[in-house]
């Protein structure tokens, strides 16, 4: 025998376990645009820090607004090394074949490419990074505070290629993102929708379908008093 259906038998499937990575939209959205800005900061001033010849007239304050765009940069690169990979992954899983050939969110796909290689290398810079900062802790006491700024430098100036990559593949994710989830949630409600009304018009037919109560049969008129004689 069947088992007895239950009362979320009949309900569509819900997407939300499949889109989980969405809560990690914003966070990316807001990641690429600080990429972006800590890049025209710098292209605001740098020319202002140059002679006619491109090359810098003040050694030392060029490269300061240097590191401080690379250091404002890598913050962002984090924020794509620790949530970028499953909203990359959710891509993927929701894009169909023809949202690569065409549609709002085909150059965004296309624009992905690579983006694999980036988040790749830029972890293996952060794992450098994490193991260097080891390494100055087991050593003599004060010398992570000697040589952390000149290590963080480092790193900051190595990432800014990876954050240049993410300037333009960190918007396209989050575009594609956002069109996909958008389209899960019409296509959920749309089968939610249905859902409602066919059991609304099963649960008619089963009302009409019902046989009707018998009517009681009137009851038989009493025989009438004989006549005494």
């Amino acid at each position: 025998m069947s088992p007895s259906p239950t009362p979320h038998d009949n309900e569509p499937p819900t997407t939300s376990g499949h889109l989980a990575w969405r809560q990690h939209i914003p966070a990316l959205a807001s990641a690429a645009a600080g990429i972006n800005q800590a890049a025209d900061a710098w292209d605001a001033v740098s020319d202002s820090l140059c002679g006619p010849d491109g090359w810098p007239l003040d050694e030392d304050a060029y490269a300061d607004g240097q590191v401080k765009r690379d250091a404002e940069a890598w913050k962002h690169v984090e924020v794509f090394l620790d949530r970028g990979p499953e909203v990359l992954a959710g891509v993927r899983a929701a894009a169909n074949g023809s949202d690569y050939v065409e549609g709002p969110i085909s150059d965004d796909l296309r624009r992905l490419h690579g983006i694999d290689t980036t988040l790749e290398r830029a972890g293996q810079l952060r794992h450098e990074w994490d193991q260097i900062m080891a390494l100055m802790d087991a050593s003599q006491p004060g010398s992570r505070a000697l040589y952390q700024e000149r290590a963080e430098e480092h790193r900051n100036t190595e990432g800014w290629h990876y954050a240049h990559e993410l300037s333009y593949q960190g918007p396209a994710l989050v575009q594609a993102a956002e069109y996909l989830v958008n389209r899960a949630d019409a296509e959920q409600s749309s089968l939610t929708e249905r859902a409602r009304v066919a059991l609304t018009r099963s649960a008619s037919d089963t009302h009409s379908s019902l046989p009707a109560a018998p009517t009681a049969s009137p009851a038989p008129n009493p025989p009438a008093p004989g006549r005494s004689r």
